[in-house]
């Protein structure tokens, strides 16, 4: 089960007052605004933060998605947070999509449509979809859940999908590309316009619905050849969602389940070079590295432990 509680220093995204929701940079979980008597200190102190572009000490509960507490970071926290915090320089830029109007045989093919100027970065593609499929399998073989040691330490909680992408995310970066030699980019979703809210239903891990404001995966190049057509399609890697590397279209996609939420809308996506870890703008414009895995790793081990439902 997910915790009841969880602390740190976070910077505000956004407050929805509509909805009451609250959006946290280093979360992609979505947050509400307790429905007690500390809801107006609490809003207030998050769109101050939000003003001054300040982080705040957050103690919050993911399992009833819940701000319980906000107090002002002190400077000594202020510091040590900015300090850990290295931009991308160089970012891809955003893309607006409406899923209904995609195409999923055109929109995955890299030379027609996904003409990314980061994949210019790199040029070793992975060869063949059964060598992304073997990728991928080594990849969910790492997951904290499985009884067998996991070869890569520390193991990746797959198993928890309510938050911690951008750790699982960084880690199978690595594993692409230190292990395997191959490019491996990322592809963000957002939900950041309106009230829109990436929705899924976590039918891997027990069938609850499960609503994030982003999310992040590996994104894979990989050759295909079918007949005498040779062509580059783009790949999610994401064992917290899926059983086998899926086309970009069918990742987008599963992120907008209307059962789970009425607001399930993918407002746009970015694909963006691997060293990036998470957004630092609530427009995604912007994003943070980790470079030396501290972070990712430190995330990993937080919630190797927890389930989804």
């Amino acid at each position: 089960m997910p915790p009841s509680r969880d602390s740190g220093i976070l910077t505000v995204a956004t407050v929805r007052e509509e909805t009451g929701r609250v959006l946290f940079l280093e979360r992609e979980q979505i947050f509400s605004l307790p429905e007690t008597d500390a809801r107006a200190e609490i809003s207030g102190r998050l769109r101050e933060a939000q003003e001054r572009k300040t982080p705040v000490r957050a103690v919050l509960d993911p399992r009833r998605g819940i701000v319980q507490r906000i107090t002002p970071a002190t400077a000594k926290e202020i510091d040590e947070f900015e300090r850990g915090r290295t931009l991308l320089e160089n970012p891809g830029r955003a893309v607006s999509v409406d899923i209904a109007e995609i195409d999923p045989t055109r929109f995955n093919i890299v030379d027609l449509t996904l003409k990314s100027p980061i994949f210019k970065l790199c040029t070793k593609i992975i060869p063949s979809y059964k060598k992304a499929k073997d990728i991928f399998d080594f990849c969910a073989q790492q997951s904290c859940h499985l009884p067998t040691p996991p070869t890569v330490t520390p193991c990746i909680p797959f198993q928890y999908v309510r938050d911690g992408c951008y750790a699982r995310a960084h880690k199978m970066r690595w594993i692409i590309e230190e292990k395997y030699g191959y490019c491996c980019e990322k592809v963000f979703s957002f939900a950041n316009q309106n009230n829109d809210e990436l929705s899924v239903r976590a039918d891997k891990w027990g069938g609850c619905c499960v609503n994030w404001w982003y999310h992040v995966t590996p994104l894979v190049r990989v050759q295909i050849k079918i007949s005498t057509f040779n062509f580059v399609i783009a790949l999610a890697i994401d064992p917290g969602m899926f059983d086998k590397p899926v086309m970009l279209s069918s990742w987008l996609m599963a992120q907008e389940n209307a059962a789970c939420s009425a607001h399930a809308k993918v407002s746009m996506y970015s694909i963006q070079p691997g060293s990036a870890y998470s957004p630092a703008n609530y427009s995604g414009t912007a994003f943070t590295t980790d470079p030396s895995y501290t972070a990712t790793d430190a995330t990993l081990i937080a919630y190797k432990n927890l389930t989804t439902c």
